[in-house]
């Protein structure tokens, strides 16, 4: 009998220690408080790019949280994303915007272009991307491009013409 009432009473306080643990303490809402960065989108899908050309999109994002959101910087993953943000703090419920432009020289390939941003965000730096495709820039595109048609005596239009001798 003595046994029983020792496991009784020992599952009883091991009960009551559990719950105890469970409880949240009073500031713990106080953590989960204060700036918050919500974006509309993470990732955008450029789907393919001549080898050359520029990508640009803004994405947008909501302070969803209780304080003003600051951001301190943005990172990159590479020198050819240039970032343009907010730079002024953005109030509960309002919104702001981050610019990414991708500059796709000297790169080809499946491309996925991080962008680090640093802010007062309860929730830490958050990250957003650029993702797609780079291909070889095709010989039509680069003939068609100012400047780019370089046979002698030919203009761009491909008409044969000959030479003018300015010396005569």
């Amino acid at each position: 009998m003595k046994k029983v009432l020792l496991l009784a009473l020992g599952l009883a306080a091991g009960g009551y220690a559990a719950q105890a643990q469970s409880v949240q303490p009073a500031n713990a809402t106080a953590k989960a408080a204060g700036p918050a960065i919500t974006f509309e989108e993470s990732k955008y899908d450029f789907g393919s790019v001549a080898q050359g050309g520029m990508v640009d999109h803004v994405f947008k994002f909501k302070n969803t949280g209780t304080q003003p959101l600051i951001i301190s910087n943005i990172g990159v993953s590479c020198g050819c994303t240039t970032p343009e943000y907010t730079k002024d703090p953005v109030m509960p419920g309002k919104t702001g915007s981050i610019a990414a432009h991708f500059n796709s020289a000297g790169k080809m390939g499946m491309q996925n272009k991080v962008l680090t941003i640093e802010s007062n965000a309860a929730a830490g730096n958050a990250t957003v991307s650029l993702v797609g495709e780079v291909k070889e820039a095709s010989a039509t595109a680069a003939a068609a491009a100012p400047g780019a048609f370089k046979d002698k005596g030919k203009e761009a239009d491909g008409i044969k013409r000959k030479p003018v001798n300015a010396n005569k």
